[in-house]
């Protein structure tokens, strides 16, 4: 078993956390860009996608790499053998129903693929009320100043 790929998961994997709590503690300054204050916070709502991108391909790099150590994410029940590009694709596209809808069913990982959906969901869920407990507190803090 080869340690590039963990090594990668592991970056990959760094990255994913490290947006989603800067995001959650709501730091100026997301991927070294600084954000300003609004009454709308269209910062805010363009971190809130960043980091949703982040975590989307993020994740979708994990499954990537992870398809190369024979886990695999099978489709329609069945395990195919696909192009890197399509591997790739498909990644991609399961990482983003996972984290926004929790999936359709029609690709399934195997092994601890599994348990990294489950990881990925949970996040999906979680990030819009950090956003949610975010903008409360702003707008809190506004109206005392």
């Amino acid at each position: 078993m080869s340690l590039l790929p963990w090594l990668l998961v592991i970056a990959v994997g760094f990255v994913i956390a490290r947006s989603i709590s800067g995001f959650v503690l709501g730091e100026k300054k997301i991927l070294g860009v600084r954000m300003q204050e609004r009454r709308f916070s269209m910062e805010m709502f363009s971190s809130l996608v960043i980091t949703y991108t982040i975590v989307i391909l993020g994740f979708g790099l994990i499954y990537f790499i992870l398809s190369f150590e024979g886990i695999y994410l099978v489709e329609g029940g069945e395990l195919r053998q696909v192009s890197p590009i399509g591997s790739l694709i498909h990644s991609f596209y399961f990482s983003g129903v996972t984290m926004l809808t929790i999936g359709y069913g029609d690709i399934t990982p195997i092994g601890i693929g599994r348990l990294l959906a489950l990881i990925e969901a949970l996040i999906g869920y979680i990030l819009p009320t950090a956003f949610v407990i975010h903008l409360v507190q702003s707008n809190q803090e506004r109206a005392r100043d």
